[in-house]
């Protein structure tokens, strides 16, 4: 069954709203689906306590029903980086520990699965990793959200590097326009198809909708993450 570990070019590039139009638009096909965010920092007020806002969202866009645990196995209630809030929670984070944290979801094998990562590619996650060696622990394909905005060029082409040196395969990359008034965004989009060494698998628009998720799984063509 599909399963992708889903990174961006930086914090804030989107990647739980893309998770969510993604599971979201699988969802509506009839695909069993599941996600999970095994770093989480920050908390927000909620029905079900304080909880992290990006696992939240990627809960209510699943079809699987997921305890909170397995959705995220390691929170910090500061929004910092991994090692940071580790330190502050007297815990030391490691890949192997936290891939294997992975696993009870990745097990219930849906139709098809998300791991979200926390800020960038090489968000340390003590002195001597960093997240890239999560996902090399996990052995699975990438996607990489690139947050379009000024700057993106050179954060997308050199995550995407990164990624491939550290021997991973980069299954595609996502367009998500985060700055409506991005100057010369069709240039920026064009040169990306140009340069990137992995196909662009969708173009996410800004919207300012209500129902955000709603209308934005309306851009993802499903052939290129379950077909």
């Amino acid at each position: 069954m599909p399963t992708y570990f889903v990174t961006g070019t930086d914090t804030d590039a989107g990647k739980t709203l893309v998770c969510c139009a993604i599971l979201t638009a699988a969802g509506k096909k009839g695909y069993s689906t599941a996600a999970l965010k095994p770093v989480a920092a920050g908390v927000i007020e909620s029905a079900r306590g304080n909880q992290n806002e990006d696992v939240l969202a990627l809960a209510s866009a699943c079809s699987l029903s997921l305890s909170f645990k397995e959705m995220n196995p390691v929170f910090f209630p500061e929004p910092v980086a991994p090692h940071v809030g580790a330190s502050k929670a007297g815990q030391t984070l490691q890949a192997r520990t936290l891939a294997q944290q992975c696993l009870p979801v990745i097990d219930k094998q849906a139709d098809l699965t998300l791991v979200e990562g926390a800020g960038g590619w090489k968000v340390p996650l003590n002195n001597n990793e960093t997240m890239a060696d999560l996902v090399k622990e996990l052995d699975m394909p990438v996607i990489l959200v690139v947050g379009m905005r000024l700057g993106c060029l050179n954060h997308a082409l050199l995550t995407a590097q990164a990624i491939l040196a550290d021997g991973l395969s980069l299954h595609g990359w996502i367009a998500n326009r985060i700055d409506p008034d991005m100057q010369a965004y069709t240039e920026n989009l064009e040169t990306l198809k140009t340069m990137m060494p992995a196909p662009m698998l969708a173009e996410i628009p800004w919207t300012d909708a209500d129902d955000k998720i709603t209308e934005l799984a309306g851009f993802i063509e499903l052939e290129r993450f379950v077909g």
